[in-house]
C-alpha cells in the first residue's frame, strides 16, 4: 500500500489552528496569480498541493498548473505517490513515459486531450512548436504526488562524477559538462 492514508474525519484541521475553520479553509486562492499574467519566459509550475494548500491534507487530490513557453521541455521527471492526468487547455505537447520494461510511449496531444502517466514511472512533457506557449492542468490522486526531476537528481546532488561516468559510460568531462548546463545563471 503507497498511497495518501485514510483518514477518520471528514478533513483535518492544522495543529497549528484553533480548531475552528470556515470555507476560506477549503478555498485556495493562488491560481489567481494566473489570470491576466503575462506567460512566463521558461517552463513553470504552480502547484496546489498539500504544502500550499492544507485543506488537501488527507483528501488524496493536488493539482498542479503547467505554462510552456515555446521550444520548452518539462524535463524527465517521476511523481513516487501518484499517478498524473494531464489535460492539455492550450497549444500542442509532445508527451511520453517509459515503463518498468524501458519501452517508451509518446504521444502529441492537441487542445482537449488528456494523458495518464502511471504512478512513479519517468515522464516528460516538450512544446516543441517554436512559436506557440501550450497551457495545461495535472491532476493527481496524492495530496503530496512528490516530483523527482531526473536532471537536477542526477547532476546536482552531490554524485561523484566517476560514478555518473561509469554508470553512462562516458568520462569526467561530459558529465562536468552537463553539471554545468544546470547551473542557474545569473
Amino acid at each position: 500500500m503507497s498511497g495518501d492514508p485514510d483518514i477518520l474525519s471528514d478533513f483535518i484541521v492544522p495543529s497549528n489552528s484553533n480548531g475552528s475553520v470556515d470555507g476560506s479553509f477549503f478555498t485556495f486562492t493562488g491560481m489567481r496569480s494566473l489570470v491576466d499574467a503575462p506567460p512566463p519566459t521558461a517552463f513553470a509550475v504552480l502547484k496546489a498541493s498539500m504544502k500550499e494548500f492544507p485543506a488537501l491534507n488527507g483528501q488524496s487530490v493536488s493539482y498542479a498548473v503547467l505554462q510552456y513557453p515555446a521550444g520548452t521541455p518539462n524535463p524527465p521527471h517521476t511523481h513516487p505517490r501518484s499517478a498524473e492526468l494531464l489535460f492539455l487547455l492550450d497549444g500542442s505537447l509532445q508527451v511520453g513515459f517509459i515503463d518498468t520494461t524501458n519501452k517508451l510511449y509518446t504521444q502529441t496531444l492537441q487542445v482537449g486531450d488528456l494523458f495518464v502517466f502511471p504512478k512513479g514511472l519517468v515522464h516528460f512533457q516538450y512544446n516543441a512548436d517554436a512559436t506557440k506557449p501550450a497551457f495545461a492542468v495535472s491532476a493527481f490522486g496524492s495530496a503530496n504526488a512528490g516530483t523527482v526531476s531526473l536532471p537536477s537528481t542526477l547532476f546536482a546532488t552531490g554524485i561523484d562524477d566517476n560514478v555518473l561516468a561509469v554508470s553512462f559510460k562516458t568520462d569526467v568531462a561530459t558529465i562536468q559538462a552537463l553539471k554545468a548546463g544546470l547551473v542557474p545563471k545569473p
